[in-house]
């Protein structure tokens, strides 16, 4: 069925009057008239019935100027917000992200984000750097906010550089390591330390490796949990060093973090698809490289 037969079936029936539905439409009357008989030869319905001095609508025209009523004010809607979505101010963000190396950042983000774009549902995920690397390359996240890991060159999605934080040592506060102001990679030879497994961050994980190469040692690995609150978990039970980014809070005070030096850092980048075009990414991404600028500006 012709959509424009019905959109001039409506401004006829709404009208009662050819000539003043035509002038309405900017078409001329014929087209308009014999529009409205095809509309009619393919319902198989008498939808009008005009004489010389007025015009009615049948009983199926009086349900058809409804029905199309309501289907014009749905598909107008429509059509409004295929538009907003391609300029990025409807739709949705999945944003998956890894949670205290973001904590400095993401709500202000988000903050300016939702102030922009508020048709944009904002949906956030909080996940292990792999999961949202794999998220992201699946389509399941939009964006990811989160760290390098093993597979990301394979993965294909592009990535961003947002920021660099440090590694600290976490120690339990009765530790004689807990007197100095800050630590050497060197004073952990010997020690037993916590670090994240390797399948859950693999810069983390090798980073350190590398520290203590340099140092001159092999660390004597005592844990490799998933979870960095777990790490902070075996610290607090005496089980040894555990060695956290910056961002990490101790929730007690029998863990203390200590700077290592020579400092190492690990990154945190913003990931999307590279195949995408999705607006909410585009105006998402806008907006982090804005606050990259002023962070720079800033420094």
């Amino acid at each position: 069925m012709d959509l424009r037969h019905l959109r001039y079936f409506h401004a006829v029936a709404e009208e009662l009057s050819f000539s003043k539905a035509a002038r309405r439409l900017h078409i001329a009357q014929p087209a308009l008239s014999r529009a409205v008989q095809e509309l009619e030869a393919e319902i198989g319905v008498l939808l009008l019935e005009r004489n010389r001095r007025a015009m009615r609508l049948t009983p199926g025209g009086a349900v058809l100027l409804r029905e199309t009523g309501f289907l014009f004010e749905r598909l107008d809607e429509t059509i409004r917000r295929v538009r907003r979505a391609a300029a990025g101010e409807d739709g949705e963000l999945r944003l998956g992200y890894i949670g205290p190396p973001t904590r400095a950042f993401l709500g202000k983000l988000l903050r300016e984000f939702h102030e922009r774009y508020p048709g944009v549902t904002i949906v956030l995920e909080e996940r292990t750097p792999e999961r949202v690397w794999e998220m992201v390359s699946k389509g399941r996240l939009s964006v990811g906010l989160t760290r390098p890991v093993l597979a990301h060159e394979a993965l294909g999605l592009q990535s961003l550089l947002l920021c660099q934080e440090k590694l600290c040592a976490a120690v339990p506060a009765s530790h004689p390591l807990a007197a100095k102001p800050a630590l050497s990679w060197k004073d952990l030879d010997g020690e037993p330390v916590v670090i994240l497994a390797r399948r859950e961050g693999a810069g983390s994980h090798d980073t350190i490796l590398a520290a203590c190469a340099a140092a001159g040692f092999v660390p004597r690995i005592a844990h490799t949990p998933s979870v960095i609150g777990t790490i902070l978990r075996y610290v607090e039970a005496g089980s040894g060093i555990g060695i956290v980014p910056e961002s990490v809070t101790p929730e007690t005070p029998e863990v203390v973090l200590k700077s290592l030096l020579p400092g190492e850092t690990l990154p945190v980048v913003m990931v999307w698809s590279r195949e995408g075009d999705d607006p909410a990414v585009t105006a998402f991404r806008g907006i982090v490289e804005e606050w990259l600028a002023g962070e720079k500006n800033s420094a």
